[in-house]
C-alpha cells in the first residue's frame, strides 16, 4: 500500500525539512527506508527535540527555521560522514546560518519544475500512468498551480523556473475539423498550452520574468500510420503554434514514449529527429531538453532513454544546445538494489548510464553543446548515499565543467525545493575522494554557475533584471506579506512511500 510521504511523517510525528527517505514520483514503486535513512531520521528527531525544548520553541516551528535545516545536515553527517558543511552553532543560532549562508547569495534557476493538475487533467488515470503498471487516486491540491507558486517562490530561494513538460500530444483538430480552443486541446499531464498559461500568469503577477516554459512537441507526436512516418504537416502546424502562440523557450523530449501511436520511440540521432532539428532551426529555437535515464515510463521502450544517442546528435548539430536531464542515471536510488542495478563500481565511482554520458565527453573534449542537468539526481543521491552523490557531481564537473552543469530539482515531487537548495549550498566533496578520483573541491563560483548562471546564459536571461527586487514584482510583495503573516514552509514531500515503512 502507498501513502504520501507527508502523511506518513505526520502519523509518525516525523518533522524534517529534508526528506528522510526516497519518494516515488509515480515513475517507480516506492522502496523501503534504508537502515541509514532510518538512523538519520531518528537523529533528526532526537537532536531537534533537545534544541527546540531548550530554546522554548515548538518542534515544528523549530524545524521550519534555518536551525532545523542545519540539524538535518548535522544528523546526516553523523550517519554518512562529512558531506555537508555545517557547524554545531548553526543548529542553535539562526544568525550563524544567516552569516555563513545568506539568502539570495546565488541566482537560482530551476530548469525542471512541474505541476500536474491543471484543468482536471486527471493525471493518475491517464494512459501514461496506467502504462507504468499501477493506478492511484487523484490528489489535485499537492500538485496544483497555486501550490506550485507557493512552494517554488514563496518557500524557496528559487528566482526563476523553467516549467518543464511531460510527454503528451495536443489535439490539432476537434471532431468538426476546427482548431480547438486552448483549454480544449488536451495534451495529457502538463501540455504546452498549460505551461504557457502558467508562465504568463506567474510573470503577470510578478511584473517581471520569473518563469519560462517548454514545449512538448517531439518527432513522433503526430504519426502517419499508413506510411509509417511522421505526419509532417501536423507536426509543423503544432511546432508553429508552440513557437508563435505559446512562445516556448525549449523543447522537452522523451525518446522512450509514444504519444503519436507510432509503435516506437525515437532517438536524438535518427532521421526523424534530424528533420525536427532542421525545421526548428529555421524557426530559431535550438534548445533541446531531453529526459535520459529513469526509464520507468515505458516497459518496452525504456532502452531509448540511454544517452548514447546524445553524442552524434550534438556533434551533427553544434549550433543546438542539449540539456541532458537527470544526468542520465539509469535507475536512480529507488531500485531495490540500485547500486547493483546501476553496476556501481566503488573503485572508479562509475555507474550506469551516467558513465555513458561521461564517456561521450571524454571522447569529445571540445564538444561544448551538451549540459548535465541534476534534477532527481543530486537530491535523491544525497539522501540515499552521499558518497555516490560526490561521484556524480564530481564527475559532472570534472568532465563537463561547472559551466555545463544545470540546476534542476524535479519539484513539486519533493515539495518545496528549499531543502535541496540548502543541501547543495553546503555540499562538498571530501579530500579523500578528491585525492583518489581526481575531483576538485566545489567552489563558490562552481555553485553559482550550477545554481543559475549556466541556465540563464542558455535561456538568454537578463540577470540584473531577474534578481532585482522590482517594485512591481507582485510575487516579492506577496512573499513579504506571506512571511509577515507567519507563513512557513510546509516541509511536506508530496511523493509516495510504502505505508508500512
Amino acid at each position: 500500500m502507498w501513502i504520501r510521504k507527508a502523511d506518513r511523517d505526520r502519523k509518525k510525528n516525523v518533522i524534517s525539512p529534508m526528506p528522510t527517505q526516497l519518494v516515488s514520483n509515480e515513475e517507480f514503486i516506492p522502496r523501503p527506508q534504508s537502515l541509514q535513512q532510518k538512523n538519520v531520521e531518528h537523529l533528526i528527531t532526537e537532536l531537534s527535540e533537545v534544541r527546540s525544548k531548550k530554546l522554548g520553541m515548538d518542534r515544528r516551528a523549530f524545524m521550519a527555521t534555518s536551525m532545523g535545516m542545519a540539524t538535518c545536515f548535522l544528523a546526516s553527517n553523523k550517519v554518512w560522514g562529512e558531506a555537508f558543511e555545517v557547524d554545531e552553532a548553526e543548529t542553535w543560532e539562526p544568525e550563524a546560518s544567516a552569516e555563513k549562508w545568506p539568502k539570495g547569495e546565488f541566482f537560482v534557476m530551476d530548469v525542471q519544475a512541474h505541476f500536474t493538475d491543471g484543468y482536471a487533467l486527471n493525471f493518475r488515470n491517464s494512459e501514461f500512468v496506467k502504462n507504468m503498471g499501477f493506478q492511484l487516486t487523484n490528489d489535485k491540491d499537492s500538485y496544483s498551480f497555486r501550490n506550485f507558486v507557493k512552494e517554488m517562490y514563496f518557500d524557496s530561494e528559487t528566482d526563476m523556473v523553467v516549467i518543464s513538460g511531460v510527454p503528451g500530444r495536443e489535439k490539432i483538430r476537434d471532431d468538426q475539423g476546427g482548431v480547438p480552443e486552448m483549454r480544449a486541446r488536451g495534451g495529457g499531464v502538463l501540455p504546452s498550452w498549460l505551461m504557457a498559461y502558467a508562465r504568463d500568469e506567474i510573470n503577470r503577477l510578478s511584473g517581471s520574468t520569473r518563469a519560462v516554459s517548454q514545449g512538448n512537441l517531439a518527432p513522433n507526436h503526430y504519426w502517419d500510420k499508413v506510411n509509417n512516418k511522421p505526419d509532417k504537416a501536423a507536426l509543423l502546424e503544432q511546432m508553429d503554434r508552440e513557437l508563435t502562440k505559446y512562445k516556448i523557450s525549449s523543447w522537452k523530449w522523451y525518446c522512450h514514449t509514444d504519444p503519436g501511436g507510432s509503435g516506437g520511440g525515437f532517438q536524438l540521432d535518427d532521421d526523424n529527429a534530424a528533420m525536427f532539428y532542421e525545421e526548428s532551426r529555421k524557426r530559431g529555437l535550438k534548445i533541446i531538453s531531453v529526459h535520459k535515464g529513469y526509464s520507468y515510463q515505458s516497459r518496452t521502450l525504456g532502452h531509448l532513454a540511454n544517452p548514447k544517442d546524445v553524442e552524434k546528435a550534438a556533434l551533427n548539430n553544434p549550433d543546438f544546445t542539449f540539456i541532458v536531464y537527470h544526468s542520465a542515471i539509469q535507475h536512480g536510488p529507488t531500485e531495490p538494489n540500485w547500486l547493483e542495478s546501476n553496476k556501481y563500481d566503488a573503485t572508479t565511482g562509475d555507474f550506469m548510464w551516467h558513465q555513458i554520458l561521461m564517456d561521450i565527453k571524454k571522447r569529445n573534449p571540445n564538444m561544448k553543446n551538451v549540459h548535465c542537468e541534476i534534477g532527481s539526481f543530486f537530491g535523491p543521491l544525497v539522501i540515499a548515499n552521499p558518497t555516490v552523490a560526490m561521484h556524480g557531481i564530481g564527475k559532472n564537473i570534472k568532465y563537463y565543467g561547472s559551466d555545463h552543469v544545470i540546476w534542476g530539482t524535479d519539484c513539486l515531487w519533493w515539495g518545496s525545493p528549499q531543502w535541496v537548495v540548502d543541501a547543495f549550498k553546503r555540499f562538498q566533496i571530501s579530500d579523500e575522494m578528491c585525492d583518489k578520483f581526481g575531483y576538485k573541491k566545489i567552489t563558490k563560483q562552481d555553485k553559482a554557475n550550477i545554481f543559475g548562471l549556466n541556465a540563464a546564459k542558455i535561456y538568454g536571461i537578463d540577470l540584473k533584471k531577474a534578481r532585482k527586487p522590482l517594485a512591481g514584482d507582485a510575487l516579492d510583495k506577496l512573499k513579504l506579506a506571506y512571511l509577515d503573516q507567519g507563513g512557513q514552509r510546509s516541509n511536506d514531500a508530496y511523493g509516495w512511500v510504502r505505508a508500512d515503512d
